[in-house]
């Protein structure tokens, strides 16, 4: 019973960071099982069980309000599926002293990509609500999306959505709408392909469920809190957070051990600290240009 609470508060701290930043609840819950001493395949394989279940509630509620391009959707979902099979299979087939590096070095990669993106201004907003772009683009990013999803546990939002967002040629919300959408297809083929490459007696079905009630609980709190949260602090103090919590399985794999190990640590530590306080006093300073101007009244 204990193990499930913790479970389903790490799937709630996910999701509360997946709703105020829109991608980063694999990534996140990836981390935290890998923490918690799961192989990589398996938290891999738990994650994107339990988020067939987030991704069609997501998707749903995207279709109601009408964020959805329909031709974004499946240019971008069916080569992410493809990749995620291909990625998931090929995790499931890698031993544990193979895969534990790949994934810690993909998602101290990942970190390190939240980390900057949310340290710099955010995309300029756009008034496209059908997306422009082509299959030559999109094939090829939902291809690399999904097959960096399956075998880091995590990405598709921020490699599909923060590349479609700096492109600055889609509405943020159609973007946003129509990536979560087309995480459904993803998450089912990385799901179909762990199943294939693990069996049963490879998922960790308490992990799933644990996952899944803590997400399904912090789903509408996190969509009253994108409102209140700053996006830039958390997601500079997550991807942070990210890259400390997977930096010692890089370095061990790299041969690094001693006392530069938790220098490493230390200065990554030092590093996200001031970026996160950067971002903060960059809020507050246009907080404040914004309250002084001051309407003029003819």
């Amino acid at each position: 019973m204990t193990t499930l609470v913790l479970l389903a508060l790490a799937g709630f701290g996910a999701q509360l960071v997946d709703g105020a930043l829109g991608m980063g609840y694999g990534v996140t819950s990836t981390t935290l099982l890998l923490l918690a001493g799961l192989t990589p395949a398996t938290a891999s394989a738990s994650v994107h069980l339990a988020k067939i279940g987030t991704a069609l509630a997501s998707g749903y509620a995207h279709w109601r309000f009408a964020n959805i391009d329909r031709k974004l959707v499946l240019r971008l979902g069916v080569p992410g599926a493809v990749g995620a099979l291909l990625g998931a299979l090929l995790l499931s087939r890698l031993s544990t002293a193979a895969s534990a590096p790949l994934m810690a070095g993909l998602l101290v990669a990942i970190g390190v990509f939240i980390l900057v993106k949310y340290t710099l201004r955010p995309p300029h907003e756009s008034a496209a609500r059908v997306s422009p772009h082509g299959r030559r683009f999109l094939g090829p990013l939902g291809f690399v999306g999904g097959f960096v999803d399956a075998t880091g546990g995590g990405g598709w939002g921020p490699v599909a959505t923060s590349t479609l967002l700096t492109a600055g040629r889609t509405a943020p919300r159609t973007v946003i709408g129509s990536v979560s959408a087309s995480e459904l297809l993803v998450t089912v083929a990385a799901s179909i392909g762990f199943v294939v490459g693990l069996g049963h007696a490879g998922i960790h079905w308490l992990a799933v469920a644990g996952l899944l009630i803590g997400g399904i609980v912090a789903a509408p709190i996190a969509a009253w809190l994108v409102t209140r949260l700053p996006s830039g602090v958390l997601g500079v103090a997550v991807g942070g957070l990210i890259v400390l919590s997977n930096l010692r399985a890089v370095l061990s794999s790299a041969g690094v051990d001693g006392i530069a190990v938790p220098v490493a640590h230390v200065g990554v530590a030092v590093v996200s600290v001031g970026l996160v306080t950067g971002a903060a006093r960059r809020l507050r300073a246009s907080r404040r240009a914004a309250g002084a101007v001051v309407p003029q009244h003819v």
